[in-house]
This record gives structure tokens, C-alpha cells and sequence, in this order.
């Protein structure tokens, strides 16, 4: 199956780079009905894009902006946002303006719609696909997850360690990987904790007696919760000093997997906040029916079902 990849991935590979370098390039790109990317330079009063091909300027009339644009699902503000970044499109005419250049009209939304018809809808629930952060928001993370189609990874599906803000786990522009979690009238919702390791894969990275660095994501009256990796935490005992996201240094007095426990004491700590968007993934492709984050030695199960 061809791979549609998020705007943005496409711009600088040499195919791309080698279908812009003519009016007669472009002609090509218009006969194959392919897919290429430029940056958007203008969204104009009437929000048509003008993106820059090199040769010439290209004009996306704004009902070919992205799909349920003319429908009204779609905001304009989904067109206006995208000036100064990278788009996909089809070219679909050639014209000339008042000036009698030629410029070509194309259809950004003519790429989302073969990106969804063959490729995102015939994904399953359980596969693990790329994407790219495109802005962040209190209740989760929206995605592109190609052509500039949209998804959103809700903030209890980001990972096992909870967090105050998907900013605390991401950032604007960063590619990711996200396994689908439902597929619903053409509405892709995602998920992403599944990607990040058992309760097992992650705790054996530490060792009892080891002093570690951590993050304070909770500050409850019964104790500390430090993140060791996106899928782990530990508790610590309460103090009073301690605000969430800060740095701690802490050591690891026991690891106890038929509790699914990690015992910490808190050595030092820092009020600055703690910023860290590298992600360690176990799993970046292929399928997953199931998912067990329990440890293998514990009662306790939590699984995700696809």
C-alpha cells in the first residue's frame, strides 16, 4: 500500500524537488495526477492559497482548500494557518492571469481525498502509522496523518503517565508514530501509549539502588508521582517543596512488578520546568490486535483491545 506522508515530509525530497523544475515538469505532475508539496506563501481576502512551484506561482482556489471546506465542517481557519508552511496538492488546469504568465490551479483537496480513499480508510483499528504534531490543545494532540488530514490523540491516550498538558509530551512539528484506534464515519481517532512499552519493557531499563532522573507529573497528599519514561512512574514519599514538570533526582529503593510498584525517595529537585520531547518507541509499524501493559508477574491487567 502506498504511504501518504503528513505536509511537510515531502517538500525537500529530490522526486519533489524534480517535478517543480518546469513548466513542462508540471504538465507531467497534471497528466500522472501526482501528488507533490510546496511551501503556501499567501492565503489572499478570498482564503485561495498561492503557493510557490519555482517556475511559477500556484493558485488553490479556497473550495479546494481541504475537504468539508465548502461544506462547512472545515473552518477557515484551516486555510489560513497554513500560510509560511508546506502543502500537498494536484495540479488540475493550467491559466493565465492579467499579466498573461501562466500559473497553475490546483487542488489541495484532490490530495486529501485519494489519501483517504486509499490509504487512511483502509487502515484498521491496531495499525501503526506515522504522523506530524500540528497544534496542541488542553484535551489532546492534533495530528496530521497525511496530505494534511487531521486526527486527534486524546490526552488519556498519549501515554500511561499522565500529564497536565500534551505540550509536557510534545511539540509543534515533531513526527511521531500513533496506532488507530477507531475509524468512524471518515473520523480516524488515535491512540498512542500503546507505542511507548509495557510495564515490564520499561522498568527493565532501572535497577533497584540506581539514582535516576525523573519528572514530577502529580504532587498528592499520599505521595509523589515521578515519571521515569512515559509509560512509568514511581512514588515518592510527600514533601513539600516539589511543583509538577520539575526536575528530581531520586533513588530507586525498590521495583516491585507483581505490584507494578516503583519506590522512590526524592534526592534533590529544581523548580525549572522539566522539557523533553525525545520518545523511546517499541513499536513504530505493522499491527496490533492487543496490548497488555501489566507485568507479566501481576494480577492487575491493563490491555487495550483494537
Amino acid at each position: 500500500m502506498k504511504e501518504y506522508l503528513p505536509e511537510g515530509r515531502l517538500l525537500n525530497s529530490s522526486e519533489n524537488r524534480n517535478d517543480m523544475r518546469s513548466y513542462f515538469d508540471l504538465m507531467e505532475c497534471l497528466k500522472d495526477e501526482r501528488i507533490i508539496e510546496a511551501p503556501c506563501i499567501i492565503c489572499d481576502s478570498r482564503h485561495n492559497l498561492i503557493v510557490d512551484l519555482g517556475c511559477m506561482r500556484g493558485v488553490i482556489p479556497r473550495e479546494e482548500g481541504a475537504i468539508g471546506i465548502v461544506e462547512g465542517s472545515t473552518k477557515d481557519i484551516a486555510l489560513i494557518s497554513r500560510v509560511n508552511k508546506p502543502i500537498c496538492f494536484k495540479i488540475i488546469d493550467f491559466s493565465r492571469d492579467e499579466n498573461d504568465n501562466i500559473y497553475a490551479i490546483c487542488s489541495r483537496k484532490a490530495a486529501q481525498i485519494e489519501c483517504l480513499n486509499e490509504y487512511i480508510l483502509k487502515k484498521v483499528p491496531g495499525d501503526v502509522i506515522s504522523a506530524r504534531v500540528t497544534h496542541l490543545e488542553q484535551f489532546g494532540c492534533f495530528v496530521d496523518i497525511g496530505c494534511g488530514i487531521p486526527s486527534l490523540i486524546p490526552i488519556d491516550l498519549i501515554s500511561v503517565s499522565r500529564i497536565s498538558h500534551p505540550s509536557d509530551r510534545f511539540c509543534v512539528g515533531q513526527d511521531i508514530f500513533v496506532a488507530i484506534k477507531s475509524i468512524e464515519d471518515n473520523r480516524i481517532c488515535l491512540t498512542h501509549k500503546e507505542l511507548l512499552g509495557t510495564w515490564d519493557e520499561n522498568a527493565a531499563a532501572f535497577e533497584q539502588g540506581e539514582t535516576v532522573t525523573g519528572i514530577v507529573r502529580s504532587v498528592e497528599d499520599y505521595g509523589v508521582f515521578i515519571e521515569l519514561a512515559p509509560n512509568l512512574a514511581g512514588l515518592a514519599e510527600p514533601r513539600g517543596d516539589i511543583a509538577v514538570n520539575s526536575h528530581a533526582s531520586v533513588y530507586i529503593k525498590a521495583i516491585i512488578p507483581e505490584k507494578m510498584k516503583i519506590k522512590l525517595i526524592i534526592v534533590s529537585t529544581s523548580h525549572d520546568t522539566y522539557k523533553n520531547n525525545e520518545l523511546g518507541y517499541y513499536i513504530t509499524s505493522g499491527h496490533i490486535d492487543s496490548w497488555i501493559y501489566s507485568s507479566m508477574s501481576s494480577s492487575k491487567m491493563v490491555r487495550t483491545d483494537f
